[in-house]
């Protein structure tokens, strides 16, 4: 029998190495549903984050806690951010008041809606240049 591959890092002989999903530029979301997003060419199963750095893959789904961590990422990048919109699902959910008045000190002003709503308004403000950002729950 021959020997099992030993896997290290980047010393992989073979396999498959897993990165973050990132797209490094802004785009317009051409197509969402069946549980992902098509932008740029390309499709991506799950929620995404889009924001002025680019495009990330983002662990939510419909139901989960809309929590402060989970935004850790649009924080990181307020000074680049006016107004995030929220993708909530299916069905607009209010964002607990918490979070609301934490992107609120940060300087970004939040709107949460359904995900439809929320990726239509989202290629609106990105085609007048706004400073705008969006957080998708996937449908």
């Amino acid at each position: 029998m021959p020997p099992r591959p030993q896997w290290r890092g980047k010393d992989m002989a073979k396999g498959i190495e897993m990165r973050e999903a990132h797209f490094p530029g802004r785009a317009p979301v051409d197509a969402y549903g069946n549980g992902g997003f098509r932008f740029a060419d390309m499709s991506h199963r799950g929620s995404v984050l889009m924001l002025p750095s680019g495009i990330y893959g983002w662990d939510m789904a419909e139901g989960d806690a809309l929590t402060a961590d989970r935004f850790q990422r649009v924080l990181d990048e307020a000074g680049d951010i006016e107004v995030l919109l929220v993708g909530t699902g299916m069905d607009i959910r209010p964002l607990p008041e918490n979070l609301r008045m934490t992107l609120k000190d940060h300087g970004i002003s939040s709107d949460p809606m359904s995900t439809g709503a929320a990726v239509r308004t989202f290629n609106i403000m990105l085609a007048e240049s706004r400073a705008v950002a969006a957080a998708l729950i996937v449908v």
